[in-house]
């Protein structure tokens, strides 16, 4: 009996996955800016606001648990209408929490790991007397450009730049401008080793690894 029951439960719960999945044609997609084909958001997601302001590109696959959110509140009046904007192809990984208030962009080709947290706002300090939470502070936009892995548990600070191609090692605090074809780490984030074209890849204390050639024709190394 307990085998039964256990098939039945996860042969349920693997319909309800399936069915509550955001995709292409949905009701739930509608509600967005613009939601591209082959794209899915994962079931069941956190937090989903503002997303009318919201543009999700082609083939991106948003993990479960997942908040994506513009503005203030569901009634905020005063939505961007291009609030965040995500690339193609790219994968947002499970309870990822990117929260937008004037401008976050993704470019194509960019995965998250887990429990990436990325926002364009934080908290003012301005009265001592009044609570932190209700002071809002200034906004500044983030971007995150195309084919860049950020890992799990790192956190994008308002204001950041992120350039082409970067690996944000796990739990990083990522803020400021941050150069292409570069490994960052750290609370906050250096660059701990970059590419640089006729030379290879550049560590931090000036060792040079070479750039080996992948299958396919990209670039790989191991550049720790």
């Amino acid at each position: 009996m307990r085998r039964v029951l256990n098939a039945g439960v996860l042969a349920g719960w693997r319909w309800l996955d399936k069915a509550g999945e955001i995709t292409a044609g949905t009701r739930a997609a509608a509600q967005f800016g613009s939601f591209g084909a082959d794209t899915t958001i994962g079931f069941p997601a956190a937090t989903l606001m503002g997303t009318r302001s919201i543009h999700l590109g082609t083939g991106t696959i948003v993990g479960r648990q997942a908040t994506l959110a513009v503005g203030y509140g569901p009634d905020d009046p005063n939505l961007p209408e291009r609030g965040l904007v995500v690339g193609d192809r790219c994968v947002l990984g499970a309870r990822v929490t990117v929260v937008a208030h004037t401008s976050i962009a993704i470019g194509d080709d960019v995965w998250f790991g887990q429990d990436v947290f990325v926002s364009d706002s934080g908290h003012g300090y301005q009265d001592p007397e009044r609570p932190i939470g209700v002071q809002f502070g200034g906004h500044d936009p983030v971007v995150i450009g195309s084919g860049s892995w950020l890992g799990h548990g790192s956190i994008v600070l308002p204001g950041a730049r992120i350039g082409r191609n970067v690996v944000v090692a796990a739990g990083s605090v990522v803020r400021g401008v941050v150069p292409d074809h570069s490994v960052i780490g750290g609370a906050p984030a250096k660059v701990l080793r970059r590419y640089e074209p006729g030379v290879g890849w550049v560590g931090a204390r000036g060792d040079v690894r070479p750039v080996v050639i992948g299958p396919f024709g990209e670039g790989v190394t191991a550049a720790r």
